[in-house]
């Protein structure tokens, strides 16, 4: 006799929950063949030194969430062809390829917005750097973005494998009070009207001119999204030590609390201030109306620990605009730089409504200059 459950779900659903599917077992040589990106190398060290032991974790109930390390599958070549390498390299994509790469959200306005998804379904990289979400939205002059399907979350004996667990540099906690400020180093932040404003152009030649003037610096990325080629640009530029985001274990910084973020501030100022530094250059990414960086500039702890502020502009309005906004949040300009310098008109036009200096990207690398800032 056939019983019917159609009727029943006492008999159609079970009355315990469906089992919890074992984690896959990794090859170490699997591992070692995957590519690895910019913003797992503290997990690829630990890979290079001993690929033993891991597992995937896989499912229809995975949630994943921001710096969970994925093992995911090129399945379709996009904007994004190459990933960066924990050196900074940029590796060549091919269709198959296995790579190693962490979820966090993207805020690009000349790329991609992305989210983090709520499931292990196909997803996008979206920065070269090795970030792994969905694009929710595209500018329009950029190709689609590169399909990846995620194989399972990288996992260990003690859990699903983040990047804040592997981070090599501790996150100091939020102060109630008066924040840390080291006595020693001058502290100049650059900030901009935009993405690709020349802020991280004009840090570099900041850092160059001030260390041919026998200076020692050092150097910093606050927010903006992991990858390797403002960190290598900074040293290349002469700064003696450079950290970033990533080294306290985030991905990206886009939808952090802001709570972590000042955190993110104040362990980089502390970190970078080592014995013998004389200044301290940090960059916070994107524009003045980004909300990580709007909150943050509007934040009192921001102009507590920044003594100077450079202001990277495109065009003369941005220029006349963010000096105005900034100063309305009691963050005092220092001088204006950036891709506005460029164009000896839209110089013009900036120094004829601006009383700071108007001072070209490229001319921060001269000592004399760099130095009349501080």
């Amino acid at each position: 006799m056939t019983v019917s459950t159609e009727h029943d779900r006492t008999l159609a659903t079970p009355m315990w929950p469906e089992p919890a599917p074992l984690p896959t077992p990794l090859r170490p040589d699997r591992l070692r063949r995957a590519k690895k990106a910019y913003t797992t190398r503290s997990v690829a060290a630990r890979l290079d030194a001993s690929p033993d032991g891991y597992t995937l974790v896989d499912g229809p109930d995975v949630v994943p969430a921001p710096g969970d390390v994925v093992l995911a599958r090129v399945e379709e070549l996009g904007k994004h062809t190459r990933l960066e390498s924990p050196t900074g390299r940029r590796q060549a994509l091919f269709v198959g390829d296995e790579i190693l790469v962490a979820y966090g959200h993207r805020y690009a306005p000349d790329q991609f917005e992305a989210l983090v998804p709520g499931d292990l379904r196909p997803a996008h990289l979206v920065a070269a750097g090795g970030i792994a979400a969905r694009a929710t939205e595209k500018h329009h002059d950029i190709d689609e973005p590169t399909v990846i399907r995620p194989l399972g979350l990288l996992a260990d004996a003690r859990g699903v494998v983040t990047m804040r667990r592997h981070a090599g540099r501790t996150l100091l906690p939020d102060p109630a009070g008066p924040p840390f400020r080291p006595a020693g180093p001058t502290i100049i932040g650059v900030v901009g009207t935009s993405m690709n404003s020349g802020k991280s152009t004009t840090v570099a030649s900041i850092i160059h001119g001030l260390s041919r003037s026998g200076l020692r610096v050092t150097a910093g990325k606050v927010t903006g999204t992991g990858a390797g080629g403002d960190p290598n640009g900074f040293t290349d530029a002469g700064a003696a030590a450079v950290l970033d985001f990533t080294d306290f274990g985030f991905p990206t910084t886009f939808r952090l609390e802001h709570g972590q973020v000042r955190g993110i501030l104040l362990s980089l100022v502390a970190q970078l201030a080592d014995p013998g530094t004389d200044v301290i250059v940090l960059e916070i990414a994107d524009g003045l109306y980004q909300d990580e960086t709007a909150r943050l500039l509007a934040d009192p702890l921001f102009t507590d620990v920044v003594d100077h502020v450079i202001f990277a502009a495109d065009g003369a309005a941005g220029a006349a605009g963010g000096v105005a906004l900034l100063r309305d949040r009691g963050v005092p300009v220092a001088a204006v730089s950036g891709v506005v310098t460029s164009a000896p008109l839209a110089v013009r036009e900036a120094r004829s409504v601006l009383d700071v200096p108007v001072i070209d990207t490229f001319a921060f690398a001269d000592p004399d200059v760099a130095t009349a800032v501080l």
